[in-house]
């Protein structure tokens, strides 16, 4: 909560996004010492191993909880003039600062798992990134196509700042579409081109 009664709230779609670029380029730092392992099944076996399950984490999660996102969607209020827009920056830092263990336990299980399946684990890693950013790109559509970017309330959200369609979320809400400084989906806003 903000001060005053005010509510802070993050974009969803930026909170799914924020682990997106970690994931990514720790699984292919990953997979790229991995290759340098003959391991216990031989890096062509490793590699191939490694690409189905890319593909299969990709999907995984980019699939995972869309009914519950939907919902939520569906059922989004307007936010009020006393809600607090957080900025996209910040959105990230809290997320990557509140993740930042997990991500490094990870990349460090990926380069463990390359002594017995070379490459392998730092790809599952970036398949996860990969998921990531299919899934915010699933949400900026819906948000194109509604004409309202969602929101969450920040107290809502994991003591890590993530899960934006977790249990305690019990509702998001919604602002036109050029509100903040993040474009539909949570990339970055890009500034308008000077006349």
């Amino acid at each position: 909560m903000a001060r005053g009664g005010q509510v802070g709230l993050a974009r969803v779609a930026v909170v799914v996004r924020a682990g997106a670029a970690p994931l990514w380029w720790l699984g292919l730092l990953a997979a790229g010492v991995g290759v340098l392992l003959p391991g216990l099944t031989g890096r062509r076996i490793g590699v191939l191993a490694g690409a189905a399950l890319f593909i299969v984490a990709a999907a995984v999660v980019a699939w995972t909880r869309r009914r519950r996102y939907t919902a939520l969607a569906g059922s989004a209020a307007r936010a009020g003039r006393h809600d607090v827009l957080q900025d996209r920056a910040v959105t990230l830092r809290n997320w990557r600062r509140g993740h930042r263990w997990w991500l490094l336990l990870a990349f460090l299980a990926a380069l463990g798992s390359a002594f017995a399946v070379p490459a392998a684990g730092g790809l599952v890693m970036a398949g996860c990134g990969a998921g990531l950013w299919l899934k915010s790109a699933w949400i900026g559509r819906r948000e194109q196509s509604g004409g309202a970017l969602l929101w969450v309330r920040v107290d809502w959200l994991a003591g890590n700042t993530g899960r934006p369609a977790g249990k305690t979320v019990r509702a998001y809400r919604s602002t036109g579409i050029a509100a903040g400084d993040a474009a539909p989906g949570g990339a970055r806003r890009k500034s308008p081109a000077p006349a």
